[in-house]
């Protein structure tokens, strides 16, 4: 086996040693997806398990449904069935028991949950595993308020954050203002979380984004917004679609990038609108940059949202931003009013005013100042602080078994 440098994610393992040298052994992280279906947190998920590839560590994806392409060459990905499963209960359980398997062979260090819709998978395998189950490492990528929920739902729901705080052995939270939101929910001390921002961005984007937006050649007379996110209930692209009718000049564009499940209600509702000359839905697309360099302000109009990637990347690029009030961390996000403008969820009015106003507000005008604001938010800054996190589960756990 290979020697590698603790700075490179590697631990050193009791059992293994020369003399009285201790070998040190990559730590081995195994991540868990159902697929890599064009989503924020399976694209951040392929970015940290490439950063830990390239930085020393043994790290494999297990996936369910594997139709779907990852969103670059990624290398130790596997299947968890040799036939691809969708989303749903029995994906969860094919999922579920390959980890098992793969838990019980190859005893991995660590296992890492990508966000909140892998939760149940994380519980699920700590308790058919028991004690032997590798820490678990969770990424909490939504806000845990969830106001948008039925009172009786959330009540449920809010037990539930309670089983996970129990089973699952850490986590992180993507923003500062997410610390104390996590403990107080999910009932667990402060030593148990973790703050590392979103990875959203590789280093070399910073300044693609900034140069991106510096040097394009507008071609649309009037205003031009831009939306980004799969067409889903969470986004509420209809309230975006009513707010943007009721401010819209002539020659105004709204583009909306994404695909979904709303896609034939939103056509609907842009049609009734007498907007389809107006509104355009291209469909999901791999890149946001020409996008964001043509826009003169970007929309988040979510119900609830974790740290939004997208915004970070309107963030390097210097465009202004209009956000709903959709989780603990928005304020911090945006300045507190220098990179954007934030209104109260499912507000029409307050969205649309601030839509009519925020083109008219300065954007960030350096490279500098852009790259500043978003540098926080790199894969190059983050893998290497979930590897400092999950080698110190793994230490804290074999000192304790002794």
């Amino acid at each position: 086996m290979p020697v590698a440098s603790a700075a490179c994610g590697a631990i050193a393992h009791p059992s293994e040693t020369t003399g009285n040298a201790p070998v040190v052994a990559p730590l081995r992280i195994v991540t868990m997806l159902y697929g890599f279906d064009p989503g924020g947190v399976e694209r951040v998920a392929a970015r940290l398990h490439a950063a830990w590839t390239n930085a020393g560590p043994q790290a494999e994806i297990l996936v369910s449904d594997s139709r779907v392409a990852p969103p670059f060459p990624l290398r130790n990905v596997s299947r968890a069935a040799p036939r691809s499963h969708d989303r749903g209960l029995f994906a969860f359980l094919v999922l579920v028991m390959a980890l098992r398997r793969r838990v019980r062979a190859d005893r991995p260090d660590v296992i890492f949950c990508a966000g909140n819709t892998y939760a149940v998978v994380a519980v699920a395998l700590r308790l058919l595993v028991g004690p032997a189950c590798p820490p678990i490492v969770a990424k909490i990528s939504n806000c845990l308020v969830r106001l948008d929920m039925p009172v009786t739902v959330r009540w449920f729901y809010r037990r539930w954050l309670r089983i996970q705080g129990r089973w699952i052995d850490h986590f992180v939270g993507l923003a500062p203002a997410m610390r104390d939101e996590i403990a107080g929910l999910m009932r667990v001390p402060h030593d148990r979380i973790s703050v590392i921002e979103d990875p959203a961005l590789a280093t070399d984007d910073l300044a693609y984004l900034a140069d991106a937006r510096d040097a394009a050649q507008r071609d649309q007379l009037g205003r031009h917004y831009l939306a980004v996110g799969r067409l889903a209930p969470q986004k509420n692209f209809a309230l975006l679609i009513t707010a943007f009718r009721q401010i819209a000049a002539p020659g105004d564009l709204l583009t909306i990038l994404g695909e979904g499940a709303e896609r034939a209600m939103l056509e609907a509702k842009v049609a009734a609108l007498g907007l389809s000359d107006r509104v355009r839905m291209p469909g999901h697309v791999a890149s946001t940059a020409a996008w964001l360099a043509q826009a003169d302000a970007l929309v988040l109009s979510s119900d609830y949202e974790g740290v939004p990637a997208v915004l970070i990347e309107a963030l390097a690029a210097g465009i202004p931003i209009v956000s709903t009030r959709c989780c603990v961390s928005i304020d911090d996000l945006l300045g507190h009013g220098r990179y954007g403008r934030v209104v109260p969820v499912g507000d029409i009015a307050a969205l649309g005013e601030a839509m009519a106003a925020a083109v008219e507000s300065e954007p960030v005008a350096t490279v500098a100042g852009r790259r500043a604001s978003a540098e926080p938010y790199t894969i190059d800054r983050a893998s290497a602080r979930y590897i400092a996190v999950m080698r110190d589960l793994v230490d804290a756990r074999r000192v304790a078994a002794g």
